[in-house]
């Protein structure tokens, strides 16, 4: 991992992006030794603001590999194949941006702690907690065993020891509760000791109940993944991994008492976009700041299965086939259409001819209003209140939090409608458009023999359709610890779809990453000690090729 290499320069580069966010300049000094960087030379202060602008930026724009594994994205017709990720025949050099801007940005959070620690400011100290916590919690999604306790300890050690994966889990839970500790701590947490927390905060301005439901919803994301269901036979089973004491780390939320992210209480920021300064979603698939069409977005287009025509199945796509409107909210209309204004998606790894009717100017773009309403000058993501109303729901259905499963449900699907810019009587109206379906119907019934009815079938499926774009990351994660089929129980087509590329031999996308080829170079013992790693099967030497939560 070479962490004592590397970390120093992530403050750098993190700290001059304060000047993209639209911090004042005062805040940091550019005219250092990058090759001396220091606590004395770097003010957490401003470090903080700028690894919040880096999350957001993360969340924005590092999972185009699984947007189009599951269902949402495909390559455009104008452009060759892709064969790593359409034959998923890739090596420990793939997709190693996702490792790299993580454990970047979980570094400059670690800085934070450390100094806003010794300063004793407490507020500053919580905030990077919980944040590192989120960046760990997505690590482990992604590869299971990574280096954790003995990550970031510059040149006292230099080969991190590999953490496990559930053990790494337990302790973001005690990680979390000394932040809301600090919190709730009113020296340590107060303004007098938090210099410019208001305008330093990027998400919530100093608001500190809004980063204690933060904490929780986040507690809450980690107690789901935990739950494993089954929908065998067409009937839900639903049960949680042992080892993990859900019911006692629930009973901790809810003494707490602070509650969770709710509609409207999304975890976002806004720090100055402009056409100048994009949205970092904007910036990467819309209008860079050079007002020109980015490479992802003129590379990547509509996947089939989510906007069509499907080829040997329904010409709809499986927005379209429920009448779901969010599809104009997270796609853009064909440039050139081909009769009428209607949206046109590619299948995931086909290969197109010049004459093709899938180059890129006929299909779907990416630049749906909902994710960008004001342009280059919209709000960036890290955590939405949609995907914790989902989280709250789940929870209900599996018996560790008291309400109505239902209605928490219901919610979820307003908020996804809502923060697309509709209404949430455009929602009542898609649910009751769907009546008995269960894919969009809590309360809908079997389609046929073996297949699922509602519950938690609907929660899983609506989070496919709401997290497009927002958290794929999350919809991967319910893929892997479900046996989910998206589209079989609403009567669509069986997904995510398998891509088409003619080298394709697999029949499922990938269970979990590589690690990258540096952790073999730099880090060998520790990397080659977690066996030879199999991205498809649970076998290997040592058994864990599946991230622990993932037991179906």
């Amino acid at each position: 991992m070479r962490m004592n290499n590397y970390k120093y320069a992530f403050l750098i580069v993190t700290v001059l992006a304060i000047s993209i966010a639209g911090c004042k300049k005062e805040q940091f000094a550019i005219n250092t030794n990058p090759n001396a960087v220091t606590a004395s030379t770097v003010d957490f202060k401003s470090v903080l603001p700028a690894s919040l602008s880096a999350t957001a930026n993360l969340q924005a724009t590092s999972w185009t590999v699984l947007q189009k594994w599951l269902g949402f994205w495909a390559r455009s017709g104008s452009y060759q194949s892709v064969s790593d990720e359409e034959t998923y025949s890739f090596t420990n050099n793939f997709a190693v941006n996702m490792w790299n801007n993580l454990y970047s940005n979980a570094t400059n959070y670690d800085f934070v702690i450390t100094n806003a620690n010794k300063n004793g400011a407490g507020f500053y100290e919580a905030i990077a907690r919980i944040m590192k916590a989120q960046n760990f919690q997505m690590l482990v999604d992604l590869y299971g065993n990574v280096p954790y306790k003995e990550a970031f300890q510059g040149g006292s050690i230099r080969t991190p020891k590999y953490d496990d994966d559930q053990a790494i889990y337990a302790d973001l839970f005690r990680e979390l509760d000394k932040a809301i500790a600090l919190l709730n701590d009113a020296n340590a947490s107060s303004l007098d000791n938090n210099k410019e927390i208001v305008t330093n905060d990027f998400v919530f301005a100093g608001n500190k109940l809004n980063w204690k439901k933060f904490a929780n919803t986040l507690k809450l994301r980690l107690l789901m993944h935990m739950g494993n269901t089954s929908f065998a036979g067409g009937t839900e089973t639903n049960t949680f991994i042992p080892g993990a004491n859900q019911v006692a780390e629930m009973a901790i939320i809810t003494a707490e008492g602070s509650g969770f992210l709710g509609a409207g209480g999304s975890a976002q920021i806004n720090p100055g976009y402009d056409a100048t300064k994009p949205n970092p979603y904007y910036r990467a698939y819309v209008v860079n700041e050079l007002g020109a069409l980015p490479g992802l977005g003129d590379q990547t287009k509509a996947n089939a299965y989510a906007v069509g025509p499907n080829p040997g199945g329904p010409s709809q796509g499986y927005y379209q086939w429920n009448g779901d409107p969010r599809v104009d909210r997270f796609y853009g209309f064909p440039a050139d259409p081909l009769g009428g204004t209607v949206h046109r998606g590619i299948q995931f790894g086909e290969v197109a001819t010049s004459a093709s009717p899938n180059l890129g100017s006929k299909l779907s773009t990416l630049n749906g209003p909902g994710l960008v309403p004001n342009g280059a000058a919209s709000r960036a993501w890290i955590f939405t209140s949609v995907e914790s109303l989902f989280l709250q729901a789940e929870a209900v259905r599996r018996g560790l939090l008291i309400g109505n499963a239902q209605m928490l449900y219901t919610s979820a699907v307003r908020e996804s409608f809502v923060f697309l810019g509709l209404t949430a009587a455009a929602a009542d109206t898609y649910i009751a458009n769907n009546a008995s379906y269960p894919d969009v119907d809590f309360n809908g019934v079997s389609q046929g023999a073996g297949l699922p009815a509602g519950g938690m079938y609907t929660i899983l499926s609506q989070k496919w359709f709401a997290l497009n774009v927002i958290s794929p990351l999350e919809v991967y994660t319910d893929y892997r610890r479900s046996d989910i089929v998206y589209g079989r129980g609403g009567g669509f087509l069986p997904g995510p779809p398998i891509s088409v590329n003619p080298a394709n031999t697999k029949t499922k996308i990938p269970i979990r990453f590589f690690y990258p080829q540096n952790e073999y170079s730099f880090n060998p013992a520790n990397a080659l000690g977690e066996g030879t790693i199999d991205v498809f099967t649970s076998g290997g030497p040592t058994g864990r090729n599946r991230i622990f939560w993932d037991k179906n």
